[in-house]
């Protein structure tokens, strides 16, 4: 089994189109088209709006066996918090498709940058981690404080991953890490668009294209959390136009022939 796995979050976008999807695909095929590049997908649309169990019905006939969803929580969760246990009681009732055919592998809660390393916060992910059962948890977090040695020894007591991420270089935001606190690693890229980042509306943020160069970048750190984690998580968001896509299918690339350097004699 390969030990890493690298897709997109999300894949039901319009603008993908021509850059990737056939222009007269249907979007109801979009996710089958999809599964026939990639061996994981992030579901996103559960962030606005907790679907019926019908619709993960649904995907799970659409992909193969070994297709891996991470589900996005609720904003519920992680910007409006109040509502919390009610949200994620929805949202576990609701994938429990994927949890029978095996294909649900975790929840990702995106935290925004106004979430702090607070005592506050840190009973909230406490909370959070009741909340989810035995369930896997990544957490993602925006703003600089979380980046401390001792919060990575508390997300493993509470067995909940930590999301490296890729951002622009700005103050206030993490860095690239190569944190490990589960079994399972995580890494999210952002994208790197400094102009839009604070200021840019819907898919402004997120409109950016890695060069081989910015990838290739990764590997050192990668290298380390494959040979940290039982399996990691890849995931491209800089979505506008496919760049998503391309990045992905890059990375892939780029893995594929340092196979032989990512993982350290007797890891």
């Amino acid at each position: 089994m390969k030990r890493y796995r690298v897709g997109t979050s999300g894949y039901s976008y319009d603008d993908w189109k021509g850059p990737f999807y056939p222009r007269d695909l249907p979007k109801n095929r979009m996710l089958e088209f999809y599964a026939g590049h990639f061996s994981c997908s992030a579901i996103n649309a559960t962030y606005y709006a907790i679907p019926g169990t019908q619709v993960f019905e649904r995907l799970v006939l659409k992909v193969p066996d070994d297709f891996d969803f991470i589900v996005k929580v609720n904003r519920e969760t992680t910007h409006i918090r109040k509502e919390n246990e009610t949200a994620l009681k929805a949202l576990t009732a609701s994938i429990l498709p994927l949890r029978e055919a095996g294909c649900f592998k975790g929840f990702l809660a995106q935290f925004p940058y106004s979430f702090r390393n607070t005592e506050m916060n840190r009973r909230y992910l406490s909370e959070t981690r009741r909340f989810c059962s035995n369930l896997p948890l990544f957490a993602e977090f925006r703003h600089q404080s979380w980046n401390k040695p001792a919060l990575h020894d508390f997300l493993k007591s509470l067995d909940i991953g930590y999301v490296n991420v890729d951002e622009p270089e700005l103050d206030g935001l993490l860095p690239a890490e190569s944190v490990v606190t589960t079994d399972t690693a995580y890494i999210r890229f952002h994208g790197r668009n400094k102009k839009d980042w604070w200021d840019g509306k819907g898919m402004a943020r997120y409109d950016y294209a890695y060069n081989e160069e910015e990838l290739r970048g990764w590997l050192t750190n990668i290298s380390t959390i494959l040979n940290k984690a039982y399996k990691t998580y890849i995931f491209f968001n800089n979505h506008p136009n496919g760049q998503a896509v391309r990045n992905a299918k890059q990375m892939i690339n780029i893995l594929e022939k340092a196979q032989k350097n990512l993982f350290r004699q007797n890891s």
